[in-house]
């Protein structure tokens, strides 16, 4: 009566563990570790006894959800020029919880007024808590979060502007069905304002 559970317990690993070989066997002759299929085999519902992940030669594939530290948007001309959809108003500084965002304004040095594009734009990575709000606020979709979690280093890490930006074809590319929504959101503005304007 008193040793049901541990032998129960014990049943169990040594079911997963005899459940891991025969899994490595079913796989024999076919290119298991290292490769996207078996690694998303081993993650789905199929895989069979333990599942660990050879990091870093393996990775497991990240959902479109998923969220890291805050890139910038920037779209691109014909010239190569990088034109920044941030306007610098400073609305994802106000919401960040740990505040880590700092941005400085730019201004027209003969009229003085600003211009709606950031001089300076920093993020501070190791104080990021990754929540998104800053992405989630602001209004403009210049700031979005991104997918790149390897960030190791011996020193701080502080993103500027350049080492933030990203072109709309990286975030087209790591998170396909919300940049598919937002550009169809942005194209019946469009439309809406070009009738508005007939």
């Amino acid at each position: 009566m008193y040793g049901k559970g541990i032998l129960k317990g014990l049943g169990v690993s040594a079911r997963h563990f005899i459940e891991t070989y025969l899994d490595d066997i079913r796989w024999l002759g076919r290119k298991r570790y290292g490769s996207p299929e078996g690694i998303a085999h081993r993650a789905s519902k199929k895989g069979r006894g333990i599942f660990t992940v050879q990091y870093p030669e393996e990775k497991v594939p990240v959902p479109e959800e998923f969220r890291f530290v805050p890139f910038l948007v920037y779209e691109s001309n014909s010239n190569g020029d990088k034109s920044y959809r941030c306007t610098s108003c400073g609305i994802c500084a106000k919401v960040c919880p740990p505040q880590c965002i700092w941005i400085v304004r730019n201004s027209d040095p003969a009229t003085g007024r600003p211009i709606p594009d950031p001089a300076e734009f920093y993020i501070d990575a190791d104080i990021c808590m990754n929540c998104g709000l800053c992405a989630e606020y602001c209004p403009f979709d210049a700031i979005k979060m991104d997918h790149n979690y390897e960030l190791a280093s011996y020193g701080r890490v502080i993103f500027d502007k350049e080492k933030l930006g990203k072109p709309v074809a990286y975030y087209e590319s790591i998170r396909p069905a919300n940049a598919a929504k937002e550009n169809a959101a942005r194209a019946a503005k469009e439309a809406a304002r070009a009738a508005r304007a007939d």
